[in-house]
């Protein structure tokens, strides 16, 4: 995991950890395998309260539920990776997430 992402919690860091392997393999996996591995992600980041990462989950199983592959998925892997090690789990914090993914998939 790239240091500028480490984080203290073990339940962080492995998401993150997940969130990369997801991003290396998105390339060539199926929409259907991209959207099961993000919504395990979105299951395991609810209990935790990590509420910014299941606000982008949502966001990324809308956006294969329409087809979109390649870039812009990636693109929002960034930010599911950036989510998961927020520190804020609030309202506001879960709005900047989302209006961060409104931006890429406006380009």
């Amino acid at each position: 995991m790239d240091a500028a992402y480490a984080t203290r919690d073990p339940v962080q860091a492995e998401l993150a950890a997940r969130v990369a392997g997801i991003g290396h393999r998105a390339r060539t996996v199926s929409i259907a395998t991209l959207a099961s591995e993000v919504d395990a992600i979105r299951a395991a980041a609810l209990p935790h309260g990590l509420y910014p990462a299941v606000a982008v989950t949502h966001a990324i199983e809308a956006a294969l539920a329409r087809g979109e592959r390649g870039a812009l998925v990636i693109g929002w892997l960034d930010i599911l990776r950036d989510a998961v090690a927020c520190d804020r789990h609030d309202g506001p914090a879960c709005e900047t997430y989302l209006a961060a993914c409104s931006v890429r998939l406006s380009g």
